[in-house]
């Protein structure tokens, strides 16, 4: 039973007149009134139990976009169903206007639009949808909560996306797409063109240039160069303890998907297989660009899900992990912290069987708040937290200095940063035919 505010506006009208008339019989009269009005005013309602819901599934929204969680009510009964309806929406899930009014027909349909702004990544569920049906006098009504589940997949915002034209403008130069193409891009062999003033000579294919003599031209020949296509890039985000720390009021997670995804769709698009995978104490996530459909799609499909969990990541098994993925050389990058603790006890015992037949890129994201601690030294307390942040900044630069010697690369940056940051290191290597 459902009781609105109009009846208790009546209940005040009702009871001037019992104050207006002392008497047991006009308290009775106007309590029976009352009370007929409620049952009178429910029984003529529609019935919410006569309604049934469906579900329109939506399509995936990125965070911070605006979507709409729809629903169509089917009405039964054979009494208009005048009321509203509530849908079940966690806050997380940013619903603008949660009750919504309805006016159905018998045996008509109604469809239900929820505006929804999500605050939070993954899946959001709504369980339940409450259906109000209240009487032609409005005083009464009655209530059902229908159990019906409603799915809403909120997708990293891929805020890093703004880098990705000019990356990608940088590696059609690479690519010898631009007017002229020049050795030093590359060591795959492109094609052959007639020598031009300022060419490198070392770049003359005599053979080629005797051949062409033999015929009407005389012009030398030159070989262009341009980076190597179809190569293994490997992207190993970890999601244990560490990446639920919170660096520039973000994750650790959200950064190192950002970086994933940018440099997963540049080198992609370069023309090499991308791997993509998320572990803790196992492989909690995975995408592959051979497979069929949008690379993009299904990067963050699969990180949409990962949540940081309270568990040390076990490193010794992403040797396993890369030699199940690829047997051949590959750009193997780990997306995980330079604390102390996980790395020595955790990354740094297995580099070596990484190194050793890969190219092995470290990514890491820089608090940067250690280094506006270093300067800030007005008081006692001031002067111990600049002490200390010149320790930690010492120990990072020590372990990265560690990580180059065992033949790693090392990208230490801002949450802002380390995404353009570690597409520029990719395009580097990708220049000097290291990959």
């Amino acid at each position: 039973m459902v009781l609105t505010r109009r009846l208790l506006y009546v209940a005040l009208a009702l009871s001037v007149v019992v104050v207006a008339l002392p008497v047991a019989w006009a308290w009775w009269t106007c309590l029976t009134l009352l009370v007929g009005l409620i049952v009178v005013d429910m029984m003529l309602a529609g019935s919410p139990r006569q309604v049934r819901v469906e579900r329109v599934p939506g399509a995936a929204v990125r965070l911070s976009r605006t979507t709409t969680a729809e629903s169509v009510l089917h009405h039964s009964g054979r009494r208009r169903l005048r009321g509203s309806v509530k849908d079940g929406w966690q806050p997380s899930a940013g619903s603008l206007r949660p009750v919504t009014p309805v006016d159905i027909p018998p045996g008509g349909l109604r469809r239900v639009s929820v505006p929804l702004r999500p605050s939070r990544r993954g899946d959001l569920v709504s369980s339940t949808l409450a259906v109000r049906s209240l009487g032609p006098l409005g005083l009464a009504g009655r209530q059902v909560v229908h159990r019906s589940r409603h799915l809403q997949r909120v997708l990293p915002p891929f805020r890093s996306r703004k880098h990705l034209p000019s990356k990608l403008q940088r590696l059609r130069e690479l690519d010898g797409q631009t007017a002229v193409q020049i050795r030093g891009a590359g060591t795959e062999f492109d094609s052959l063109r007639d020598y031009v003033r300022g060419d490198d000579v070392r770049s003359i294919d005599w053979r080629a240039t005797a051949r062409r003599r033999t015929g009407a031209g005389h012009n030398l020949v030159v070989r262009t160069w341009r980076p190597e296509r179809d190569r293994r890039v490997i992207l190993c985000l970890d999601s244990s303890r560490t990446s639920a720390a919170r660096i520039d009021d973000e994750p650790r997670l959200d950064t190192g998907m950002e970086a994933s995804l940018l440099l997963g769709v540049l080198a992609a698009g370069a023309g090499d297989r991308v791997d993509f995978i998320g572990f803790d104490r196992g492989i909690v996530a995975r995408a592959r660009s051979s497979s069929s459909g949008d690379f993009l799609h299904q990067m963050v499909n699969a990180m949409a899900t990962m949540d940081p969990e309270l568990v040390e990541a076990d490193f010794s098994q992403l040797p396993s992990h890369v030699e199940a993925i690829s047997s051949q050389r590959a750009l193997v990058v780990v997306l995980t912290s330079l604390e102390s603790g996980s790395l020595e006890e955790g990354l740094l015992p297995v580099l070596p069987a990484l190194t050793a037949k890969h190219l092995v890129l470290l990514a890491a994201v820089r608090d940067p708040d250690l280094d506006r601690r270093t300067v800030e030294r007005a008081t006692a307390t001031e002067v111990y937290r600049a002490a200390a942040a010149e320790r930690e900044i010492i120990e990072r630069e020590a372990k990265k200095a560690q990580l180059v010697s065992m033949g790693v690369e090392v990208v230490d940056a801002t949450p802002h940063e380390l995404p353009p940051q570690l597409a520029d290191t990719y395009i580097r290597l990708k220049a000097t035919g290291r990959l």
